[in-house]
């Protein structure tokens, strides 16, 4: 019987949307936490910002993306093409310096794009959940552009009141360091397994850029805990080209990115 390919129709285009992210970027540190965000950078290096730098997740910059997946079929012989060491003193030069763009993918976002990955729960001493602390969040989110990955869009992630822990400064005015105004808060694009949203909206309200095939603003904003600037400029997300799907064989022949989304 013929392997039947999983399909990643959905998850391409999601992944070619999020590419986007970092097209203007010029020479800077691309940081993409997940498949999804890594395989975006990837894309963005080869086809949108070749000015763009990626690491090989471990301690060298590469001169081209290095694919996803174990080191088996396809990628048995593969060998990243490394160009010079990116030790953690270099990493966070970079991250100080604000040339760094990462994607990321928070377990909460609220209205003003603050976000946790800590834990949940009201009581902070005693919560219903731990996860992994704020790990580099709030270095991250006060020094360089930020740009987040939702696999699966609902009201838990997007909650309706301030995320539970503060783990990433967003576009709260309460919450600012002194000095700061919110021009310094520099976070992209939300893309989600429904949607690609921005904060462009009156007074950096979370705005509906474009739809997944299939999908209503109605939809999202019903899947969103708190009020989404609509206006009459939304269009249906695009669908990757020949020459993305072709790289993004390329970059994950193991298809891993098939189960990168949400139900």
């Amino acid at each position: 019987m013929a392997e039947v390919k999983p399909d990643t129709e959905l998850v391409d285009r999601v992944i070619c949307a999020a590419a986007q992210a970092w097209k203007d970027d010029g020479e800077i540190l691309a940081t993409g936490i997940g498949i999804v965000p890594r395989l975006a950078a990837s894309l963005c290096m080869v086809s949108i910002n070749q000015d763009l730098m990626m690491t090989d997740s471990e301690a060298w910059l590469v001169s081209e993306p290095v694919p996803i997946g174990p080191r088996s079929g396809p990628l048995k012989d593969y060998q990243p093409r490394r160009e010079t060491w990116m030790g953690f003193a270099r990493i966070f030069d970079s991250v100080w310096s604000g040339k760094r763009h990462a994607m990321v993918g928070p377990t909460q976002i609220d209205r003003f794009g603050q976000a946790n990955i800590s834990m949940i729960g009201a009581d902070y001493a005693k919560p219903k959940s731990m996860m992994l602390g704020v790990r580099g969040f709030p270095g991250n989110s006060m020094n360089h552009a930020n740009s987040f990955f939702v696999p699966n869009h609902s009201k838990k992630v997007f909650v309706d009141a301030e995320v539970d822990m503060v783990a990433a400064a967003g576009y709260n005015p309460a919450r600012l360091e002194r000095g700061w105004s919110l021009d310094d808060i520099d976070i992209r694009l939300l893309v989600t397994n429904l949607c690609v949203m921005d904060f462009g909206g009156p007074a950096h309200q979370v705005r509906l850029r474009s739809l997944h095939p299939g999908v209503s603003a109605a939809q999202v904003q019903e899947a969103t805990g708190f009020a989404i600037f609509i206006g009459d400029d939304v269009v249906q997300t695009p669908a990757p080209t020949q020459a993305q799907r072709d790289w993004l064989a390329r970059l994950d022949p193991h298809l891993l990115r098939a189960t990168a989304l949400g139900a």
